[in-house]
C-alpha cells in the first residue's frame, strides 16, 4: 500500500513538474516574441536617431585640356560631361579607378555648346549662328561599343525624338554678351544678356507653337525658374518675380537688401524650382524661399535662416526622394541641412578643389574643372528631426505653417510632408469621442445586469452582449460604410435629437413602467422595466430619425444639411462623429464586460450593511457599490480607450482617411493605425517613409503600454483607498 501510494505521489510530481516546464516555457515564447517584436520595431525605425554622414568612396581627374561641366552618375555607368579644348563636348565613363573617353559631340566652333542638368538627367543644349536651339538628352545617346565616335552626327530617332528644337530670334543672339538655359517638364526657356538689357524666350515643350517672349530693362541679375514658371530678377539690391502669364515685364517685389556683387551666385534654385535658396552676404545667412499663395497670387516667401559665419555658399542640391539638402560653403564644407526645417543636422569636410556638388541616388558627387569626388551617403535618414515630424513647417505652396501628413508622388525631387500630428490628432479625437459614446451604454448596461437584473435575466443578457465582442471589426466597418456614412447628414441630426431627448424619455419610462406592472402577471414584473426601457429607446430612436430633423428646420426655417455641410470641408459621411459611433460600438461589451465584472464582484455582505442602515437601492449603488468597484471600472475605461486608439478596420473603411490637424468633429480624420495599414505596403524598404511609418508603430505600442500601465496603477491606488481608506 505504501509503495502504491509512493509511486502514485511521484507520478503526480514528475507530472507537475512537466506540466511546469510546458506552462514556463510557453510563457517564455510568448515574451520572446513580444521582445522580438519590439526589437523589431526599434530596429527599423532607429536608423532615424542616427547622424546621417558622407564617406569617400573614389576620386578620378580629367586632363588640364578638358574642363568638368556636369557630373553624371558614373558608379552606375552614367557618363559625366567635359569641355575639351577643340569646341567639342566629351563624355567620359568610369572604368575601373580611370576615366575613359569614347564619345564626344564635335559641331563647329560657330556654335555655342552647353551643359544642362534637369533633375538628375543631362542634357546638351547646342546653339547654331543662326540661334538655332537643339536640346538633346544625353541617356538617349546610343554609346554602345568602344570605339571612338562622333555622336552629333549619330543621332539616333530615339534622340530626335526626345530633342527639344526651337528658334531665338537673330539679331538678338548676335548682339548677346551673355547666355542661359533652363529646362522644366514643361518649358525650354532661354535668355539672352545685352548689357542690362535681358531677353526671354519661353517655348513649351509640349505645344513648341506655344512661344512667349519678354525683355526687361535696366536689370542686373536675371535667374530662370522654369519649374514654377517665373524669373527672378535683381534691381540694385532688390528681387523681384515675373511669370510668364503676367503682361509685359511687370516685377512683384520679393526680397530686398540683397548684398553681393554680380559675379557672385546668390540664388540656389531646387530641381523643381519651386524652392530656392538666398545667400545673403551682408548678413552671413542661407534662407529658403517657397512658392506659397498670397493676394497677389503666387509669389515666393521666406521660411527660415541658416546662419553661415564667416562663410559664403558655393553650391545647394536636393536629394531626390528624401528631404535632403546639401549645402556647398567655400571652406569646403558640406552642411547636410532638413530642407523642410532648416535644421543643420551635419556638417563634414570634403577636398577644397569643389565648386559644384550634385545628388545621383545615395552618393554625392563634388567636382570642380579637373576634379572629381564620389561620397556616398549612410544614414541620411537620419535628416529626419523633430520638428519636421511634430511642429508646423512652411510647404511649398501653402500660405502658412501647416501641419502635413502627405508623403512624395511617384515623381522624384517632391517635398515630402511627414508631420505625424494630423494622425495623432485624428487618432485621439476618434477614441475619445467614441469613449464619450460607449461609457453611458456600456457602464449603464453593466449597473443594470450586476446591481438591479435578477439573476436570471442576468444569464441571458450578459453573455448576449459579451458575444458582440466577438463581431469582426471589419464587419462593424463595413456596415457603418455601407448603411451608416450614406445617412450621415441625417443621422447626426437624429442622432444629436436623440441625446437631447433620452434622458427625459427615461425618466418617463421609470414614472410610468411600476403603476403598468402592476397589471402584469407576477412572473413577468421582474424584468418589466428592461422591456419597457428598450420599447421607449426604439421609439425615441424611430421618431428621431423620421420625424425629428424635418419637425425641426421647419420651425426654426432652416435647411441644417446645407448649413452642416458648409461647416466641413470633409464629406459628412466621413467625419468623426461618424467614424465615433461606429468605433464606440465596437468598444461598448469590452468595457461592459470589465465593468459588469468589477461591479458583480462586489461583495454582498457591503450591500446587505448598507441596507441595514436603512440605505435606498440607489444610496447603495451610488455611495457603496460605485465606490469599491470603482478599480475596476477604471481599468475597462482605460482598457476601452486602448483598443480604439489601436483600432484599424473600422476607422480605415469609415473614414475619408484625410490627414486634418483639426480638432472639429465634423472633419473627417486620418488615424495611426489606418495610416500604417494604408502605407506600410507600398513603402520602399528602408526609406525614410519606411522607417518613419515604424516610428509610428513605436509611438502605438508606447501608447498603449502607457494606458494599461496607468489604468493598473489608478486601480491599485482606488483600490487601496477604497479598502483602508
Amino acid at each position: 500500500m505504501t509503495f502504491d501510494s509512493n509511486s502514485t505521489n511521484k507520478k503526480r510530481q514528475r507530472r507537475d513538474s512537466w506540466s511546469r516546464y510546458v506552462v514556463t516555457a510557453f510563457g517564455g515564447l510568448v515574451l520572446l516574441t513580444l521582445v522580438i517584436l519590439i526589437t523589431h520595431l526599434i530596429s527599423q525605425a532607429l536608423p532615424l536617431a542616427y547622424t546621417p554622414s558622407l564617406h569617400h568612396l573614389l576620386s578620378v581627374k580629367t586632363p588640364s585640356n578638358e574642363k568638368v561641366i556636369s557630373a553624371g552618375d558614373i558608379i552606375n555607368s552614367q557618363p559625366l560631361l567635359v569641355r575639351k579644348s577643340d569646341c567639342r563636348l566629351g563624355l567620359k565613363f568610369l572604368k575601373g579607378n580611370d576615366l575613359i573617353s569614347n564619345h564626344d559631340y564635335i559641331r563647329p566652333c560657330e556654335h555655342r555648346l552647353s551643359a544642362h542638368s534637369v533633375m538628375g538627367e543631362n542634357y546638351i543644349v547646342d546653339v547654331s549662328p543662326n540661334a538655332q536651339v537643339r536640346v538633346l538628352p544625353v541617356r538617349s545617346f546610343d554609346m554602345a561599343g568602344d570605339k571612338a565616335m562622333d555622336i552629333a552626327t549619330n543621332v539616333s530617332q530615339a534622340a530626335l525624338s526626345k530633342s527639344i528644337t526651337f528658334a531665338l530670334p537673330k539679331d538678338e543672339w548676335e548682339k548677346r554678351s551673355n547666355w542661359s538655359m533652363a529646362l522644366s517638364s514643361k518649358w525650354a526657356v532661354a535668355s539672352i544678356a545685352q548689357g542690362d538689357s535681358f531677353f526671354v524666350r519661353w517655348v513649351n515643350r509640349h505645344r513648341p507653337t506655344q512661344v512667349v517672349d519678354k525683355r526687361f530693362h535696366n536689370i542686373d541679375r536675371l535667374v530662370l525658374l522654369p519649374g514654377s514658371e517665373s524669373v527672378l530678377l535683381q534691381v540694385g539690391d532688390a528681387l523681384y518675380l515675373n511669370k510668364v502669364k503676367d503682361k509685359g515685364a511687370s516685377l512683384l517685389p520679393v526680397a530686398g537688401n540683397i548684398t553681393a556683387s554680380l559675379d557672385e551666385k546668390i540664388v540656389f534654385p531646387l530641381a523643381k524650382d519651386r524652392t530656392f535658396f538666398l545667400m545673403n552676404n551682408g548678413t552671413q545667412t542661407l534662407t529658403r524661399w517657397v512658392l506659397s499663395k498670397s493676394e497677389k497670387g503666387l509669389t515666393f516667401e521666406q521660411t527660415y535662416q541658416i546662419a553661415l559665419p564667416g562663410g559664403q555658399v558655393k553650391a545647394v542640391t536636393e536629394h531626390a526622394s528624401m528631404n535632403l539638402v546639401a549645402v556647398l560653403t567655400d571652406s569646403a564644407r558640406i552642411l547636410l541641412v532638413n530642407r523642410v526645417s532648416g535644421d543643420v543636422v551635419a556638417s563634414q569636410q570634403i577636398e577644397r578643389t569643389a565648386e559644384n556638388i550634385i545628388w545621383y541616388g545615395n552618393k554625392l558627387y563634388s567636382y570642380s574643372d579637373n576634379n572629381l569626388s564620389v561620397w556616398e551617403g549612410k544614414y541620411l535618414s537620419g535628416i529626419t528631426t523633430w520638428a519636421s515630424l511634430f511642429e508646423p513647417q512652411h510647404y511649398e505652396g501653402y500660405e502658412t505653417e501647416e501641419t502635413v501628413w502627405q508623403t512624395t508622388s511617384a515623381s522624384d525631387f517632391q517635398e515630402a510632408k511627414f508631420s505625424l500630428t494630423p494622425l495623432l490628432i485624428g487618432s485621439i479625437k476618434a477614441s475619445l469621442l467614441a469613449l464619450l459614446i460607449a461609457i453611458p451604454v456600456a457602464i449603464g448596461a453593466a449597473i443594470y445586469t450586476a446591481f438591479f437584473a435578477k439573476s436570471r435575466l442576468r444569464n441571458i443578457v450578459k453573455p448576449a452582449i459579451e458575444l458582440l465582442e466577438a463581431i469582426p471589426s471589419v464587419l462593424i466597418g463595413f456596415i457603418a460604410a455601407i448603411w451608416l456614412s450614406p445617412k450621415a447628414e441625417q443621422f447626426l441630426f437624429s442622432f444629436a435629437f436623440f441625446l437631447i431627448v433620452i434622458p427625459f424619455v427615461l425618466i418617463a419610462v421609470a414614472l410610468v413602467q411600476r403603476p403598468v406592472a402592476e397589471y402584469l402577471p407576477k412572473n413577468l414584473r421582474h424584468g418589466a422595466e428592461l422591456f419597457f426601457a428598450v420599447g421607449g429607446v426604439f421609439l425615441l430612436g424611430f421618431i428621431s430619425v423620421e420625424y425629428a430633423p424635418s419637425l425641426i428646420f421647419s420651425l426654426m426655417g432652416v435647411d441644417g444639411f446645407t448649413l452642416l455641410a458648409a461647416e466641413s470641408d470633409s464629406p459628412i459621411g466621413k467625419t468623426t462623429i461618424v467614424v465615433a459611433l461606429a468605433l464606440g460600438v465596437a468598444i461598448s461589451p469590452s468595457i461592459y464586460s470589465l465593468a459588469e465584472d468589477a461591479i458583480n464582484g462586489v461583495p454582498n455582505d457591503l450591500k446587505h450593511a448598507s441596507f441595514a442602515l436603512g440605505a435606498t437601492r440607489l444610496q447603495t449603488l451610488l455611495h457603496v457599490v460605485l465606490h469599491v468597484a470603482l478599480p475596476g471600472i477604471v481599468a475597462a475605461i482605460m482598457l476601452g480607450f486602448g483598443r480604439a486608439f489601436g483600432e484599424t478596420m473600422i476607422v480605415l473603411m469609415v473614414t475619408g482617411n484625410t490627414p486634418i490637424s483639426s480638432w472639429g468633429l465634423i472633419e473627417g480624420l486620418r488615424a495611426l493605425t489606418a495610416n500604417l495599414a494604408i502605407e506600410l505596403p507600398e513603402a520602399d524598404v528602408s526609406s525614410a517613409h519606411y522607417q518613419i511609418l515604424f516610428f509610428t508603430a513605436c509611438i502605438l505600442f508606447v501608447f498603449t503600454f502607457i494606458v494599461n500601465t496607468i489604468a493598473e496603477l489608478l486601480r491599485q491606488r482606488i483600490r487601496s483607498r477604497a479598502y483602508y481608506g
